[in-house]
């Protein structure tokens, strides 16, 4: 085949211990999934479809390389949080056969520029500008589920500069992994390659260039990294 200009390269992903790559398909992102979250966003918790959005492929920031701040905002927050690596995919997968699709998990930060968010919220915009900019998806290595398992009581914290920020823990996640490819996959085709971030917990604020930032949760992984 000819192409007009070289593709890009595939956006990858390291797992972990091994020199193996997860080749990256698409992201995707669940918003108000921990209900203090919610609550410090100025909304309520309730039982309603989960918030889905998206990040472009190569919006990751892999093996705790630097972020640099984004242009277009005086707002960068952090938001850590768990990130599902899907190995194989479908359309209307039944929650009780989600998990067979996880090929491991991560560590990933959902940065956002939040002024540029507030400002399309308040007129009915959509967020793509304040969500899926370069750099706006930091992630660890993936740990496959051969390994681990599937995580269900595992601390999830992120500090600044060594002050810890965020604490949770992500079984007060109010959708489950499986009830997030289950719903997700009724509106996409999933697919082998997919990253979904799952949603943070409360104590989201901002950073400026200079700061340090270290992400974890327990028995998956852990990021550490430089915004410059």
């Amino acid at each position: 085949m000819e192409y007009v200009f070289e593709p890009n390269q595939i956006a990858c992903v390291s797992v972990l211990d091994t020199s193996a790559k997860f080749p990256v398909h698409r992201i995707y992102c669940v918003g108000q999934n921990y209900a203090d979250h919610v609550r410090e966003m100025g909304g309520e918790p309730q039982q309603a479809p989960p918030v889905f959005f998206s990040k472009p492929a190569d919006a990751i920031v892999t093996d705790n390389k630097d972020v640099p701040y984004p242009s277009a905002t005086n707002s960068l927050h952090y938001e850590v949080e768990l990130v599902i690596a899907l190995g194989k995919g479908g359309r209307n997968i039944a929650a009780k056969a989600a998990l067979d699709c996880v090929y491991g998990y991560a560590v990933g930060i959902d940065f956002t520029r939040r002024d540029l968010q507030a400002a399309a919220k308040s007129a009915g915009r959509p967020w793509d500008a304040a969500k899926g900019f370069d750099g706006s998806a930091p992630i660890s290595a993936i740990n496959p589920v051969a390994r681990i398992g599937h995580p269900s009581n595992s601390v999830i914290e992120l500090s600044v500069n060594g002050e810890l920020k965020q604490q949770s823990n992500i079984e007060n996640m109010i959708w489950s992994v499986e009830e997030i490819i289950a719903e997700l996959s009724s509106f996409f085709e999933l697919a082998s390659g997919d990253l979904i971030y799952t949603g943070t917990p409360a104590g989201v604020s901002s950073v400026v260039a200079g700061d340090s930032i270290s992400a974890a949760v327990q028995d998956v992984g852990e990021m550490n990294f430089k915004v410059i």
